[in-house]
């Protein structure tokens, strides 16, 4: 049941929109001939809706404080547990595999081509977790080891005529070797300072891609990259989608399958352990400098690699593809899916790059119900959609 505090409250937030919306929601001029209109029914509206608004949220707030109170530390989400159950297991993973498989088969170009933006994100999004999510560093300029990735096929091609298939392992090279020599000077460093200074690195490779006119073409960008090629059969348009998207398909699934052995080996719980309390796991005889920039490295390379599946799907690449809102974009994917969890920022990445596109029907108001959407996750589960889970190991005596 609803409060008599949450009512006043409501009624007082409701009074507050309606001072801070009437100078918009009420008066409208009229520039040309000069008319002052006021709508009176709009502000009605607006007490209406933000006074039920705030009911709303401040009862499942009450909801979620009460379910704190009576839930465990040990509870598994929902789709770990599914995971786990073999026999729901298979069949699941099964129509998810027929789904992704048949899709672009079923839906139009357009929508395949979304998809694929979305994958490449879940790739971003599967590397930075191995800096934010496990080793717990807060990196805000990935987006430069994504635009190494990008104009290293660019570059390639257009002066060397290399193709996608051979620029994929040096750009997985280049991303590593960019990453160690960012991470050597700053890992020294921690916390807002370490995310001030990576985001400076991701804004002076943008600038110098920007003004380096005889490397990068400058603000021109480059244009006519390739798409990837079968044999050297190079297919139409159509066609060409489709062969990228099944090409990021490979590429997803590998990554997937690195990151969750990298995440269950010793270099995996080294991430885990400094993230959680790095003075322990120094302690414990583990080097920080090294254990960070491996971190650093390996993250990077899959950016890379997304880079360069970036730049033949576009075919069209310049430095205002690689600002500070692209790393935002993909910190976004790992926390709103869940920090340190595979399939939290698989999820991240499919609601967040999906769902815009699909919210084009709402027109204007389209980034307003996205943003607020964002909050919602972010009030009611913190530790993102899908959330991690550590893994438990139980020793039992065995019965001779």
């Amino acid at each position: 049941m609803v409060t008599k505090k949450e009512i006043k409250l409501s009624f007082f937030i409701a009074l507050w929109f309606i001072v801070l919306t009437f100078p918009i929601m009420v008066i409208k001029v009229n520039t040309i001939t000069h008319i002052v209109d006021f709508r009176w029914a709009n502000i009605f509206w607006v007490g209406i809706t933000s006074f039920f608004a705030s009911l709303i949220w401040n009862y499942f707030l009450r909801m979620k404080e009460e379910k704190k109170k009576t839930e465990t530390n040990d509870d598994v989400p929902f789709v770990h547990r599914m995971l786990q159950n073999q026999k729901i297991k298979t069949p699941f993973l099964a129509a998810l595999a027929v789904f992704f498989l048949v899709y672009p088969f079923v839906f139009p170009m357009y929508h395949t081509s979304i998809m694929i933006s979305a994958l490449v994100y879940v790739m971003l999004g599967l590397g930075l977790n191995i800096v934010v999510g496990l080793a717990g560093l807060l990196d805000l300029g990935y987006v430069a080891f994504y635009a190494v990735g990008a104009y290293a096929y660019a570059l390639l091609n257009l002066h060397f005529g290399i193709s996608f298939w051979v620029v994929l392992p040096i750009s997985a090279a280049l991303g590593a070797i960019c990453g160690t020599l960012l991470g050597y000077p700053v890992l020294r460093l921690r916390g807002d300072y370490l995310a001030i200074v990576t985001l400076g690195f991701g804004e002076i490779i943008r600038i110098i891609l920007e003004n380096w006119d005889d490397f990068s073409n400058g603000p021109r960008g480059i244009g006519n990259i390739p798409a990837p090629s079968f044999f050297g059969h190079q297919f139409e348009q159509h066609a060409s989608v489709i062969y990228i998207y099944f090409i990021v398909i490979g590429l997803v699934l590998m990554t997937i399958f690195f990151v969750g052995r990298l995440e269950n080996s010793r270099i995996g719980r080294a991430w885990i352990a400094l993230r959680d309390d790095d003075i322990a796991c120094q302690a414990m005889g583990i080097d920080k400098f090294k254990t960070k920039l491996t971190a650093f490295a390996l993250g990077a390379t899959w950016a890379s690699i997304a880079g360069v599946v970036f730049a033949a799907k576009t075919s069209f690449i310049n430095p205002m593809s690689f600002t500070i809102w692209e790393s935002i974009t993909i910190l976004c994917v790992v926390v709103i899916g869940g920090m340190g969890s595979a399939i939290g920022v698989i999820a991240g990445a499919l609601v967040l790059i999906l769902l815009p596109e699909y919210l084009r029907a709402v027109a204007e108001y389209r980034m307003l119900v996205f943003g607020a959407l964002q909050v919602i996750v972010m009030v009611f589960k913190p530790e993102g959609l899908i959330q991690s889970v550590r893994k438990i190991y139980k020793f039992e005596k065995v019965e001779e």
